[in-house]
């Protein structure tokens, strides 16, 4: 039930992040497109001797250039590094990480049993790893008081993406080399989902029929 709960929040949060990022970027993108669009009014207004456009446009500019979104850009990178932390972790549970696996491909029996655990078990060490350090680095920032220049909020928040990321990284290998050692199931992602991409399956039938 908690396993449930938690694949279920952690897929709310990356869809949350992801969605809140790119309205983000869409709405700044909007607001300089249209500073710059009445900006360009005003010069037309001008040129064709036409004081009501140039009026009117003036006034937008004012209204708009008064939404200050200078805060946007650094808003969006610290939603990206949030989106991906929990994504690799995310990446873990479904098998969708990039692998070099031609080797464990080649392997049988007790050999690919015993690399597969040990590469699992290096996940498991190397995330724990940064983690830790990453832990120990929000508490230095936080003790200095470090503030983000645009959105002025403590840096340790922002920062404590990389030792909960990188934790619930640890936890999701842990939990494939568990189910890996009890039922010898490895979690991968499906290729016959992905337009473009054939399965093995087709290949050789293809060939078959050719």
């Amino acid at each position: 039930m908690l396993l449930r709960i938690l694949d279920r929040f952690e897929e709310i949060l990356i869809s949350v992040l992801m969605a809140c990022a790119v309205a983000l970027i869409f709405v700044a993108v909007v607001h300089r497109f249209s500073i710059g669009f009445a900006a360009d009014m005003v010069g037309v207004g001008r040129s064709h001797d036409l004081p009501w456009l140039s009026n009117a446009a003036r006034s937008a500019f004012k209204a708009i250039n008064s939404v200050k979104l200078t805060w946007a850009q650094e808003a969006c990178i610290y939603l990206f590094v949030w989106m991906a932390k929990f994504g690799a972790a995310y990446g873990v549970r479904r098998g969708i990480h990039v692998g070099v696996d031609i080797l464990v491909e080649k392997l049988q029996g007790p050999a690919r049993r015993i690399v597969t655990t040990i590469a699992m078990a290096g996940g498991i060490i190397f995330t724990a790893i940064v983690a830790w350090i990453g832990a120990d680095f929000v508490y230095h920032v936080y003790r200095g008081g470090q503030i983000s220049p645009d959105l002025e909020i403590k840096m340790w928040i922002v920062y404590l993406a990389v030792p909960f990321g990188s934790a619930l990284m640890c936890f999701r290998f842990i939990q494939a080399l568990w189910m890996f050692l009890t039922t010898g199931y490895i979690a991968h992602h499906d290729h016959s989902s992905v337009d473009g991409l054939k399965t093995e399956a087709e290949d050789l039938s293809e060939g078959g029929h050719a």
